[in-house]
């Protein structure tokens, strides 16, 4: 279940994926999938589930789906690291997509743009689109919105006695929301909220305001 949300008079729809929709722009945000991840731990001995691999492009179909975007923007780390054969799996996830894809390069973007290029996938370090900022790493500028990852945003939940638990979320300021991280094995870390922010944790299908 999708959530509205109103940021500087455009509208968004806040996905239990992850992923931000941009309705004015019919572009969908997506931040930290960090494919080939997987395959770069199971390589180096690491317990790390095969089906972890396919949860991934099975979450990406399912959530473009839901919006069959004219642009998808991944907003930093969509690959881990260097190509392995994950790679091989994007190109055919891609060659099915009918949406426009742009990738704003993050620091685990070590692929050549090139190789995305030849995809058919615009590589830039940023985007400005009317008054916001699309970022990998967040930023502050004067007179802009930034959306941006690369912190795997989460929140702690604290229960009756000592429990607790852990969500992703989407982490909103006054001037910036960073997004959760879409990849099914990238870890999260926790922020703590102030008076001025807006949490919105994902809890199994449903985005909860905090």
């Amino acid at each position: 279940m999708t959530r509205s949300l109103p940021i500087q008079q455009s509208n968004f729809e806040l996905h239990p994926s992850g992923a931000l929709y941009w309705v004015d722009q019919s572009m969908l945000l997506i931040s930290d999938v960090h494919l080939g991840k997987v395959s770069h731990f199971r390589k180096y001995g690491a317990a790390v589930p095969q089906n972890a691999i396919a949860a991934n492009f099975r979450l990406l179909d399912a959530t473009v789906q839901d919006f069959h975007p004219e642009k998808i923007c991944f907003l930093g780390d969509l690959f881990h690291s260097y190509l392995n054969g994950e790679w091989e799996l994007f190109s055919e996830w891609v060659s099915k997509v009918k949406s426009e894809i742009i990738l704003i390069a993050g620091n685990h973007d070590i692929i050549s743009p090139l190789k995305y290029e030849g995809l058919g996938i615009k590589v830039v370090p940023e985007l400005v689109i009317g008054q916001f900022l699309l970022t990998h790493h967040p930023e502050e500028r004067e007179g802009l919105f930034n959306f941006a990852g690369h912190i795997h945003p989460a929140v702690k939940i604290r229960g009756q006695g000592r429990q607790s638990m852990r969500l992703p979320c989407f982490f909103k300021s006054p001037r910036q929301m960073i997004l959760p991280a879409f990849g099914t094995f990238t870890g999260m870390h926790t922020l703590e909220q102030k008076n001025e922010d807006e949490v919105f944790a994902i809890a199994e299908d449903q985005v909860i305001k905090l």
